[in-house]
C-alpha cells in the first residue's frame, strides 16, 4: 500500500483498471510502467471489449509525476526512463484496439491531465480542476503534451502549459473538450461510466476497433515522438534550476 498499485479486473466484458498511490495518486515509475502493461493486456484481452481507467480516492485523480522520485533522479538514463513511463502509458491507450473511458473523480495535474487527455472518452466531476504545472518546477508538459493538444487544441493547451501555477476549472476542460461531461457527485459520474461502458460492451467489437484507428490517424510517429520528448524532461530535470525548483515547491507542500 505505501508504494500504491495497479488493479485489473474484467467483468461483463469491461475491463477496468485502478490505479492509486498514497500521494494524491502521484506515478513512481513503477507503477507508470505496470499501468501500461495492464492497458496492454486488456487492450490484447478478448474477454474486454471497453477500457475504464480510473484511480482510487476521492479528491485527486491523479497528481502526475512523483516529485519524490524526480528529485531522486541524478542521470540522464534513469530520467529517459521515468518520462518513458509516461510515454508507454499515453502509447499503451492509444494502441489498445478498444475504446478507453477515463473516470476523473478529482484533481487532475500535469501526467494526470495527459492521461485523461489520451483516453477517448473522458468523464468527470464538477471539482476536477486541472493543472500543467511542469513549468513551475522547471521541466515542460513535454511527454504529455501531444496528447493534450490533440484533446484541446492549441490555444488551450499553450495557455495551460504557460499558466502553470493557476488551476483551470472542470467546466473550463469541459468547453475545451477535455472532458465530454460533467457531474456533480461522484455518484453521477460512475452512474454515466457504467453506462456508457455497458453499452459499448454490446457494440460490435471489429467496428469499434476500426473507430479507434480511424481517431488516433496521424499519431503513427507518437512511439518514437514521445521518447524524445521524455529525453528532453530527463535532460532538464538534472538542471541545477529544476532541482532548486522541485525542492522548493516540496518544501510548500
Amino acid at each position: 500500500m505505501e508504494t500504491g498499485y495497479v488493479q485489473s479486473v474484467v467483468e461483463n466484458n469491461i475491463a477496468t483498471i485502478t490505479f492509486f498511490h498514497p500521494q494524491s495518486n502521484s506515478l513512481p515509475g513503477k507503477l507508470l510502467y505496470q499501468l501500461a502493461e495492464e492497458i496492454t493486456n486488456a487492450g490484447n484481452n478478448p474477454e474486454a471489449r471497453v477500457i475504464v481507467l480510473k484511480s482510487a480516492g476521492e479528491s485527486t485523480f491523479c497528481a502526475g509525476a512523483s516529485f519524490d522520485e524526480l528529485i531522486s533522479i541524478k542521470d540522464f538514463e534513469t530520467g529517459k526512463k521515468f518520462f518513458s513511463g509516461f510515454a508507454m502509458v499515453i502509447n499503451a491507450i492509444r494502441k489498445a484496439p478498444k475504446f478507453v473511458i477515463a473516470r476523473v473523480q478529482g484533481k487532475a495535474v500535469g501526467g494526470g491531465v495527459g492521461i485523461a487527455s489520451a483516453a477517448d472518452y473522458t468523464l468527470a466531476v464538477d471539482t476536477a480542476s486541472v493543472k500543467l504545472s511542469e513549468l513551475a518546477v522547471g521541466i515542460g508538459p513535454f511527454v504529455v503534451g501531444p496528447a493534450v493538444e490533440r484533446k484541446i487544441g492549441t490555444s488551450a493547451f499553450t495557455a495551460l502549459s504557460i499558466d502553470a501555477t493557476n488551476w483551470q476549472t472542470a467546466q473550463w476542460a469541459q468547453n475545451k473538450g477535455l472532458y465530454v461531461n460533467i457531474f456533480q457527485t461522484t455518484g453521477e459520474l460512475d452512474v454515466a461510466v457504467g453506462t456508457l461502458a455497458a453499452r459499448l460492451a454490446k457494440s460490435n467489437p471489429e467496428a469499434m476497433e476500426l473507430l479507434k484507428k480511424a481517431f488516433w490517424k496521424g499519431t503513427e510517429s507518437w512511439d518514437t515522438l514521445l521518447i524524445e520528448r521524455a529525453e528532453m524532461s530527463g535532460k532538464l530535470v538534472l538542471s541545477e534550476f529544476t532541482v532548486n525548483a522541485i525542492n522548493k515547491f516540496k518544501a510548500k507542500a
